[in-house]
């Protein structure tokens, strides 16, 4: 049995990070994809990671991005985990000496399990909603019941959530964690404080 772990993604300034530290999350997503409006620069995620207290694990999200820029970033920002977020491949992921997360986008067509292998030295596995064009942080949902439940790597629940339907998520997926973003905003890059504390609380009042 365990409680459900909460990542608050797209984090952009301090104060939200520690509104959401405060309010119980165990894991804040900074993201260096330039073309998202949740984007920051190595700077800035400095000084978020600054303000956090202890035990708030710093994850850095990336899509497609080249081994320099990923370096630069790591050479500046005190990461404990890398999100890939776009088509990298394991021996991609595997260049940079950090444990990695692998999103998957999902849809009708993708075989889940021969991912889960393609990439079977990652921490766990992101499974987010699939959206053309799109890399993540699109406030869709999709249908819970594709995934299979039989994967052997953690699975970190994302894509739509908000506190109206965590509960549904978590008791039909049964993850390792989920991750939220604009489902606990005002705006996009701007968290809700009191959002972010009705999602984090719903989500670890179950026990699986």
């Amino acid at each position: 049995m365990h409680k459900v772990k909460v990542k608050i993604c797209g984090i952009t300034r301090p104060d939200d990070a520690i509104l959401a530290a405060e309010a119980g999350a165990d894991a804040i997503g900074l993201n260096f994809y330039q073309e998202s409006p949740r984007a920051i620069d190595a700077s800035t995620a400095t000084k978020i990671i600054d303000s956090l207290p202890p035990f708030i694990t710093k994850v850095g999200l990336f899509v497609n991005a080249s081994p320099e820029d990923i370096r630069s970033v790591l050479t500046d920002v005190n990461l404990d985990l890398i999100q890939f977020h776009g088509e990298e491949s394991q021996d991609d992921c595997l260049l940079f000496g950090l444990p990695y997360i692998k999103a998957v986008r999902m849809h009708e067509d993708i075989n889940l399990a021969a991912l889960v292998q393609a990439y079977d030295k990652s921490s766990a596995i992101l499974i987010d909603t699939y959206v053309s064009g799109t890399h993540g942080g699109t406030g869709k949902s999709f249908d819970w019941s594709m995934i299979d439940k039989e994967i052997i790597k953690p699975v970190i629940l994302a894509g739509g959530l908000t506190p109206e339907n965590v509960s549904d998520a978590i008791m039909t997926v049964k993850p390792y964690a989920v991750d939220v973003s604009s489902g606990v905003e005002k705006s996009p890059g701007i968290k809700d404080e009191y959002k972010m504390l009705e999602f984090i609380q719903l989500a670890k009042e179950l026990t699986l």
